[in-house]
């Protein structure tokens, strides 16, 4: 029976090694780290003496491919959210507080009440949002919507930071535009924010790997693939410190790395090769998040703030200007942040930053032209991850849409 080698245990080759396990395919995952989920993950932190989130990871119910990811791992009940579309927020230099509502319907209602939409915006403000669907690659978040005032200010602009992780006056604004059509422009019933109730792992991959397991599938974890042998435009072996694998010619090869790592593996592969940072901190604290369970934060060093279980946990995206900031003054500033906005004590709790230095790929004009498609030179060896042609910015939902692309192609050869 030929078998499918999957490089990479993040979101993309879970999302590919489930899709082809639940085809009844044999499949093999290598991973060169010794657990799964990539940026996408939960572990035990020594210093606050907790479990933690790497990252802080916002879904909406238009992700249909992670949706539908979760449910065939038996995961779909892991998510929480609030039971309605609503998106709260804090102004930190004027404190006002407000909570944007969609109804549920497609017909986009909600703009004509007052009390639901952006504070000092007009419903008619809101039509500007057709300019996404004919915005092109090359056109820029800020030059195409930084016009609209107070629209812009309050949501388009902290939309845009979240889901493209890159400054709004470099973005591209083309995968924004992908962004709002699945979800915004779906109606509140595709934009009901959904996160994981106890942790990235405990959702995305812990069942994956269970799954897995129970389908027969080959985990090798600690395996680092560091070349391919290739005769005659197709692979033929893998090699590493610690892997040495003949790939028969029926067999076939998802590489489900990082873009860098792929570049390494296939030479004359483009890729994007700029990469934003998030940071994330984790203090050892409570708030009430009302019934979101987070707040999007203008005016701060603080963009959005979770509550979880036994941390605040506080998200700064684009964040490549402050990378090196010293960890005591950041924490300081994003804990006055927390105290502004929600009367919390003076006094700081110890407390965790979380540098992920390439996040993702910078959503630049420029990059999207480096994003390949996922078929390769390679006959037998297809590509998937985040930062491949989905149309999307490099999110969880890209991430594993562009695992199930990969399986797909597979399957039909």
């Amino acid at each position: 029976m030929s078998r499918i080698h999957v490089i990479g245990a993040g979101m993309a080759g879970l999302s590919a090694a489930t899709s082809l396990a639940a085809r009844g395919m044999s499949v093999v995952l290598y991973e060169a780290a010794k657990w799964g989920g990539g940026r996408c993950r939960s572990y035990e932190d020594t210093t606050l003496g907790c479990r933690l989130d790497n990252g802080n990871h916002l879904l909406l119910s238009g992700n249909r491919a992670a949706l539908a990811y979760l449910d065939r791992i038996g995961a779909a009940e892991t998510l929480t959210g609030p039971d309605k579309p609503l998106f709260p927020f804090i102004d930190l230099l004027s404190g006002a507080a407000w909570v944007l509502r969609l109804n549920y319907g497609i017909t986009p209602w909600w703009v004509l009440r007052k009390d639901w939409r952006v504070p000092e915006t007009r419903a008619r403000d809101y039509w500007a949002l057709r300019r996404l669907q004919r915005a092109k690659p090359t056109d820029l978040v800020a030059d195409l919507l930084g016009d609209l005032g107070p629209l812009y200010e309050r949501l388009l602009e902290p939309l845009a930071i979240a889901a493209l992780n890159t400054k709004p006056d470099v973005a591209s604004a083309a995968p924004l535009a992908a962004v709002v059509a699945e979800s915004i422009a779906r109606g509140g019933a595709a934009t009901m924010p959904r996160y994981p109730a106890i942790g990235l792992s405990e959702s995305f991959v812990d069942p994956a790997l269970a799954f897995l397991r129970a389908q027969g599938c080959e985990l090798r974890f600690g395996a680092r693939v560091a070349g391919l042998t290739v005769s005659d435009h197709r692979v033929t072996g893998l090699v590493g410190p610690n892997v040495d694998e003949i790939i028969d010619p029926a067999d076939r090869i998802i590489l489900a790395t990082p873009p860098w790592v792929a570049a390494d593996l296939i030479p004359g592969l483009v890729v994007p090769n700029q990469f934003e940072a998030i940071l994330n901190l984790h203090f050892r604290a409570g708030i009430d998040a009302g019934k979101a369970g987070f707040y999007g934060l203008l005016g701060g060093v603080a963009e959005w703030v979770f509550e979880k279980t036994e941390v605040v946990s506080v998200t700064i995206s684009a964040a490549n200007d402050r990378l090196d900031a010293d960890p005591d003054a950041l924490a300081t500033e994003v804990w006055s942040d927390l105290r502004r906005g929600f009367g919390l004590p003076r006094t700081m709790p110890p407390y965790r930053v979380v540098r992920e230095r390439r996040a993702t790929f910078a959503a630049t004009p420029e990059q999207l032209t480096r994003r390949p498609g996922p078929a390769t030179r390679l006959i037998n060896l297809t590509l998937a991850g985040d930062y491949t042609a989905t149309t999307l910015p490099a999110t969880i939902e890209g991430a594993i849409r562009s695992g199930e692309t990969a399986a797909a192609l597979v399957a039909e050869q």
